[in-house]
């Protein structure tokens, strides 16, 4: 005789003494210990002194359902509701049927649940996780909500309600979900772990850094709550601790792909690019399809100039993922670098779609968009959606859609607006955003331009092209800089400081120190001047700073006039200098943006610009004394005119 048959003989012994409620409860009293083998036989005796007694055909339902035996769960739970439709029967009906896949009839289950007893915060908690489980994360984050409304104290509706406004990206209701959460119980990692999350995607790095922080004390084995805190860490600039806290997380779990690819964007960052392929090599070999590593593969295989084997790799994941447009996006990029027009061109309209290019603004017009048909006599709307200077270098364009017989109305930021406003065939230039949307017949991207008109290498519209500054003005700046004893050379050395390839292009002043000890006027061009750039600017009386009065470019452009060299980094006031036709000077990284090329120091776009290069070490240093030698010989040159 087994445990099982001894057990259910003793109880037939006691059978004369029983009653089907002791048995019931003595089951509930087994099931709340975990004895559930017990409470099971409890039950089932006790059914069989009342094959229909009330409270255990439930209890026999919630046991076969922890045993996963989820076909008798349903057919106990059945035979109560049927007796006596509870909703804690139905909630208990809708939980076996989850466990079966069968979600909408599990929310069935639910919805009749929360309609017998509306006032349950727990019956809505169930309805809304069921929700969540079928699809339907907006109705979930509803009933969740309404068990908030119900009981504030309802950990778990918080929790999952947090979870699902996280993965809607509603960052700041997520974060406060999870801060009720933490308030409920205090002290729990995955909690904290949740709320550094969401903190470090509101960019809130320090306070998510505190939070995940405090998760890794409570639990220091967990290896996300480590990878988190290395982008975190990274995120602040403080790349060594990063790099430590990755290091932690592949301690922990050597196959972490996501760390994996983590410490190598981070290597990749610091410009260690073989370190990076070497790690990206090994999640490849993890997993063949993994997206993420092929992605930043190419872009470490890009800043090593190997480009084909970087094309290669965006041919994979577009093999991989056909739809991906962050590949397309990037590969445009390559394409358009080594001269290839014509696929760079095609593929950069892959920006509409492409996570990386997610901040572009283009507003939801309801006219048709222009791809180059006939438009004489027609409205033609024309959106400058990136960059300053992007909408500088693509302005060229605008003109030669005037001469087809269209009226032209452009949208820029509003500093360029001025600016611009004098091309020719230009009716009228607004600034974004557009507060009211003027009347039109067709809308066009500026930055698409070049493809509707199929610009290749030895088509590019030339410069100049800009209307010139107003005389008026140079005037006014003829006379602020004062008489006219050497050359005047016009200086800038940063550009946005959000950008995201500023730690690229930019230079921070005193790296100009070689270069100021020339015979020549500096005059500063710089707007937005960075707290040690104004301190070392403010020490100097070698560069004339009157940049106060730079309004908008068009007071740029006639400053710009006075002088006889811009030098610039790669800044919306080198495309102004050189789309003036005035001899600029561009200062670039190893790996610069798409418009320069690669290998030559002249630009198709601008014939009055030069182009100083880093070299394979990346160091701005070399750049800046050929700028300094070749300033020299300009010097010497003018002397002798």
């Amino acid at each position: 005789m087994n445990r099982r048959e001894r057990r259910a003989a003793r109880s037939s012994a006691n059978s004369s003494s029983e009653t089907a409620e002791a048995l019931c409860a003595a089951g509930q009293r087994e099931m709340q210990a975990g004895r559930l083998l017990e409470a099971q036989i409890a039950c089932e005796r006790a059914l069989t002194l009342a094959p229909d007694h009330a409270e255990s055909l439930p209890l026999m339902g919630l046991l076969s359902a922890r045993a996963n035996q989820h076909d008798h769960a349903l057919a106990w739970l059945a035979r109560a509701i049927r007796q006596d439709p509870r909703a804690e029967y139905l909630a208990s009906l809708g939980g076996a049927l989850q466990a079966q896949g069968r979600h909408e009839e599990a929310l069935q289950a639910f919805d009749k649940a929360v309609q017998i007893k509306p006032g349950d915060s727990s019956l809505w908690c169930s309805l809304g996780q069921a929700l969540a489980q079928a699809k339907r994360p907006d109705e979930a984050i509803l009933a969740l909500g309404h068990a908030l409304t119900l009981d504030p104290e309802n950990w778990t509706a918080a929790n999952a309600c947090g979870l699902l406004l996280y993965g809607q990206s509603r960052f700041e209701d997520a974060l406060a979900c999870f801060t009720r959460c933490d308030e409920l119980r205090g002290g729990h990692a995955p909690t904290l772990y949740a709320r550094g999350r969401t903190l470090a995607d509101l960019k809130r790095y320090p306070e998510a850094l505190v939070e995940l922080e405090r998760a890794h004390v409570l639990d220091s084995r967990d290896a996300d709550i480590c990878n988190n805190i290395g982008l975190v860490l990274q995120a602040l600039n403080r790349h060594h601790e990063a790099l430590q806290a990755l290091d932690n997380a592949l301690a922990l779990r050597p196959d972490f792909i996501e760390a994996l690819n983590n410490k190598a964007a981070l290597l990749g960052h610091a410009g260690r690019f073989d370190e990076a392929l070497a790690l990206l090599e090994v999640v490849l070999g993890l997993r063949p399809d993994h997206v993420p590593a092929l992605t930043n593969t190419a872009l470490w295989l890009t800043e090593l100039h190997r480009l084909d084997e970087a094309l290669a790799a965006y041919d994979r994941v577009g093999a991989i993922d056909p739809g991906n447009a962050d590949a397309l996006w990037n590969a445009s990029f390559l394409h358009l670098l080594t001269g290839n027009f014509e696929a760079g061109w095609a593929a950069r309209e892959a920006r509409w779609k492409a996570q990386a290019r997610q901040t572009t603004s283009y507003p939801d017009f309801t006219q048709p968009r222009w791809l180059g048909e006939p438009v004489a006599g027609k409205t033609v709307l024309i959106y400058a959606e990136e960059g300053l200077g992007d909408a500088i270098q693509f302005a060229r364009y605008v003109p030669i859609v005037a001469a087809q017989g269209a009226r032209v109305i452009l949208v820029a930021a509003s500093p360029v607006c001025s600016l611009l406003s004098g091309l020719p065939g230009v009716v009228e230039c607004l600034a974004k955003p557009l507060s009211v949307r003027p009347d039109f017949d067709f809308h066009c991207p500026i930055s698409s331009l070049p493809m509707i008109f199929a610009t290749r290498l030895d088509s590019i519209p030339a410069a100049p092209y800009l209307p010139p500054a107003p005389p008026e003005r140079v005037r006014v700046w003829e006379g602020r800089l004062g008489r006219r004893d050497r050359l005047r050379v016009g200086l800038v050395w940063s550009g946005s400081a959000g950008h995201k390839n500023d730690h690229n292009r930019s230079i921070p002043l005193d790296a100009f120190v070689g270069l100021l000890a020339a015979d020549v006027s500096f005059v500063s061009l710089q707007k937005d001047l960075r707290p040690d750039d104004k301190a070392v600017l403010a020490a100097r009386s070698d560069i004339v700073d009157l940049t106060e009065h730079l309004t908008d470019f068009v007071e740029t452009s006639a400053l710009v006039a006075c002088l006889d060299l811009v030098i610039s980094v790669d800044t919306s006031v080198a495309h102004l200098a050189a789309a003036h036709g005035r001899p600029t000077w561009i200062l670039l990284p190893y790996t610069p943006d798409f418009r320069w090329l690669l290998d030559r120091d002249d630009s198709p776009w601008y014939p009055s610009a030069r182009l100083f290069r880093q070299l394979e070490e990346r160091s701005y240093a070399g750049v800046l004394d050929r700028v300094r030698r070749e300033l020299g010989a300009m010097i010497s040159a003018s002397a002798t005119r």
